[in-house]
């Protein structure tokens, strides 16, 4: 394997991206994800392996704060950049590009929304995946609902004390920094602040890694929060603003999600029809028959129909356009059940052989099926759209 070190992501002086500098910057990351990504993602899913080394190494090419402004190390670039980027990196492995992608929403959060002190303190080694991040807001009983959360900020003086669960975290118990939305007020959304929790915080821990159908290569687990005292200088862009932040997040969230599932599927529609030439039936290749035929031209003309409504929604986003969540939320949900769809036809496409691991489908099959429900469950992306459809 090449072992020279690939060029790093860099901020555009202009601010936009020439056509030659976005395709440098793909062919980089596409180059980085064959060489340290793809030899090894059916290993690190038997064994349920985070690979923290490469990790480290995504952030020397700067995959660690995409659109993180370039003052702490970020590369700068914009959301129709980083949908793209995240595409490449999914491609050789959706699992380990998804908690990336999460990663980088931790690293917004902060640059956006931080003081200059936590934006000096915690983003250069963000930034360079010397420390990882995670995201805390779904709770044992609220999910969809997330204004509905219990975990408790309480101030005394010039700390807050923060109990309760946070469920289905990714990275908890390898990140170095968590941010936690917990109430410091009345009930609902108006009442949530969100936090950054070290990971060497008193009274903070983690449950058990989950045992999941699929994303074995990146931990899930509970954080629990024990009566974890926190400066009040860890409160992150004032109280009550905890919900908007979160909402705010899970706009970009949604699309890097989708981009994943993009990425992914389009890894297993490569492998369909490599098999398809390659498997004769009844005396003839497989990619001969119609029904083949017919089945490969949906598929791609879906993933392409899904790839173009998540660049829109990221352009939406970029211009801070007044519906980019709708937008977002429609390209969540339609690439998201396009990404599992194509990757499950896929696997019919092999028969018996896409059900053996050794081939990779079945794994980004179970992979790509939780797309449908994290960042906001897929009926929630439908609830949001309905809604702003009916009252335009």
């Amino acid at each position: 394997m090449d072992t020279t070190p690939a060029p790093a992501l860099d901020a555009p002086s202009t601010g936009t991206l020439s056509s030659d500098e976005r395709d440098a910057i793909l062919d980089a990351v596409r180059d980085f994800a064959a060489a340290e990504f793809a030899p090894r993602t059916l290993e690190w899913d038997a064994e349920k392996h985070f690979p923290r080394d490469v990790l480290r190494r995504a952030g020397e090419l700067g995959l660690g704060g995409v659109y993180v402004n370039d003052d702490v190390g970020g590369a700068g670039l914009s959301r129709a950049d980083a949908v793209a980027i995240f595409e490449e990196l999914a491609y050789g492995d959706p699992t380990v590009t998804a908690y990336i992608t999460i990663h980088n929403m931790v690293a917004w959060m902060i640059d956006t929304y931080g003081t200059a002190e936590q934006r000096e303190r915690w983003l250069p080694s963000l930034v360079a995946m010397e420390d990882l991040g995670a995201y805390c807001l779904t709770e044992p009983g609220a999910g969809s609902d997330a204004a509905a959360i219990t975990t408790s900020a309480i101030r005394h003086g010039d700390t807050y004390v923060l109990t309760g669960v946070k469920q289905f975290i990714s990275g908890a118990g390898e990140a170095s920094v968590y941010v936690v939305m917990a109430r410091t007020g009345e009930p609902g959304a108006r009442g949530i602040s969100a936090f950054l929790v070290p990971a060497d915080s008193e009274g903070l821990s983690f449950g058990a890694n989950e045992k999941k159908m699929g994303w074995n290569a990146q931990p899930t687990r509970p954080v629990i929060l024990d009566e974890v005292r926190v400066p009040a200088e860890n409160l992150l862009g004032g109280e009550g603003r905890g919900f908007s932040i979160a909402m705010n997040a899970l706009n970009g969230g949604r699309l890097n999600i989708a981009t994943c599932s993009i990425g992914g599927a389009r890894w297993a529609l490569d492998r369909a029809i490599a098999y398809v030439h390659e498997r004769f039936t009844f005396g003839e290749a497989l990619a001969e028959k119609q029904s083949v035929v017919f089945a490969v031209a949906d598929m791609a003309t879906e993933l392409e129909a899904a790839r173009l409504l998540v660049r829109d929604a990221a352009t939406a986003l970029d211009a801070k356009a007044p519906d980019a969540a709708t937008r977002c939320a429609m390209a969540k949900r339609f690439a998201t059940d396009v990404g599992f769809r194509v990757a499950n036809e896929s696997l019919q496409l092999h028969g018996g052989y896409g059900y053996l691991q050794d081939y990779g489908i079945e794994k980004v099959v179970r992979d790509l099926r939780v797309h449908q429900i994290l960042e906001g469950t897929n009926e929630i992306m439908r609830l949001i759209v309905g809604r702003s459809v009916l009252a335009a």
